[in-house]
């Protein structure tokens, strides 16, 4: 049994100093003071904040296929020191997971090296190229989503036929071809997507990585005709802009946009249009991002600054509540992908972070588990670092001091 001594939970919008006991992936007793007993494993918390872990919806581990950037054991090692628990894996991998041959391919891996609980998104097309839909009703009790994320479904007519077939979410990576501009191209897909949705109304839709004001209008306008419609913020868009960017560490798809749409994303968040925040983990080696800008590819890695970001910049400056980040990172989309979520209560699936809400430090690249280093947050002074990760409560990451 583990025992967490002195940790800051959540009662209403407060926080109370208790002691939480956990006996295999439950917690069994939550107490202002449990005595300690003969085979506990003992850690004390000593008043930093103790929340669910966080439930990733939109995450890259790159193996199979582009181990150079990321494995599954790094990668979910650095999800583990994140404060995560539970991750949806992208399906833009070698071979692609369209069917369930290729699926077992990533499964087997998942199965022997991560160190939390990682779930599979199927591809909604043949190798994502588009032309022709995946093995949809094989793998439609075997994957927790589908999507072409990296990839837009520009074939409209591949998007509907999966549409009549899919029991499980469709998750949109919305970026029109052919567009003018990329605000233009991730509007254009998302009214065109959102169109088709009108007519299969029994689907579940998830907009992923949302950015532009004028998206969140069409996302709201949707809700409210009652279409199942949900969507998707990340940590990049909510925090920084154009004006900011510096080098290929900046570089992302959707790109960093304007001010006032970064200030649409924060809006989004607290308006109920987007109801949680994803990471889009997507690692690079150094050799692909010293390219010139042009020609480098889009991602950043996020694990592990998805928590000290949103606590610095949302909760400490007194923005949101807790209660909202909770929301957002565990508790939204773990019920939208119908995965398990950690809960501080008792009887709660001892899936759990502790946040050091005391330290503010600089992130720095000597401390990044990831395979790859590409994230323009280094050198930022964050709160609120993980510092204590249980996943069903089996300790995955452990810097307690």
């Amino acid at each position: 049994m583990i025992l967490l001594k002195n940790g800051l939970i959540l009662d209403g919008e407060n926080t109370v100093k208790r002691d939480i006991l956990i006996e295999g992936e439950k917690i069994v007793e939550i107490k202002e003071n449990i005595e300690i007993k003969d085979g506990f494993i003992v850690k004390d918390i000593n008043e930093n904040l103790v929340i669910p872990a966080g439930v990733d919806v939109h995450a890259h581990l790159r193996e199979p296929g582009y181990e150079h950037k990321e494995t599954v054991k790094t990668g979910t090692l650095s999800a583990a020191k994140g404060g995560i628990a539970t991750i949806i894996t992208m399906p833009n991998l070698k071979p692609v997971p369209d069917n369930l041959e290729k699926l077992k391919v990533q499964k087997d891996i998942l199965d022997k090296d991560s160190c939390i609980r990682a779930y599979i998104s199927a591809s909604v097309s043949i190798d994502e190229k588009g032309e022709q839909i995946s093995d949809i009703e094989n793998l439609n009790d075997k994957v927790v989503c589908f999507t072409d994320d990296g990839l837009c479904v520009n074939n409209l007519e591949v998007l509907e036929n999966a549409m009549k077939l899919v029991d499980k979410p469709i998750a949109s990576h919305a970026e029109a071809r052919g567009a003018k501009t990329a605000e233009d191209a991730e509007i254009i897909a998302v009214e065109r997507e959102l169109e088709l949705l009108r007519k299969y109304k029994h689907v579940k839709y998830h907009f992923c990585h949302l950015s532009c004001e004028k998206s969140f209008e069409l996302v709201k306008s949707a809700k409210d005709e009652g279409l199942d419609v949900t969507c998707e913020v990340m940590p990049h868009h909510l925090f920084l802009n154009k004006s900011q960017i510096k080098d290929a560490n900046w570089k992302m798809n959707p790109p960093l946009r304007s001010e006032s749409d970064r200030i649409a994303t924060i809006k989004a968040l607290k308006s109920g249009i987007a109801t949680m925040i994803a990471t889009d983990h997507a690692p690079h080696s150094r050799e692909e991002k010293s390219r010139e800008y042009d020609k480098c590819p889009n991602g950043i890695i996020g694990f592990e600054t998805m928590f000290p970001l949103v606590y610095t910049y949302l909760v400490k400056t007194g923005e949101i509540t807790l209660k909202e980040m909770v929301e957002w990172t565990s508790e939204n989309p773990a019920k939208r992908f119908n995965l398990p979520y950690g809960e501080i209560k008792v009887g709660g699936l001892a899936d759990i972070a502790v946040l050091d809400i005391k330290t503010e430090r600089e992130y720095t690249e000597d401390e990044i588990l990831s395979k790859s280093v590409n994230t323009p947050f280094i050198g930022f002074k964050l709160t609120g670092y993980p510092v204590l990760t249980l996943v069903g409560g089996k300790t995955v990451y452990d810097n307690l001091k």
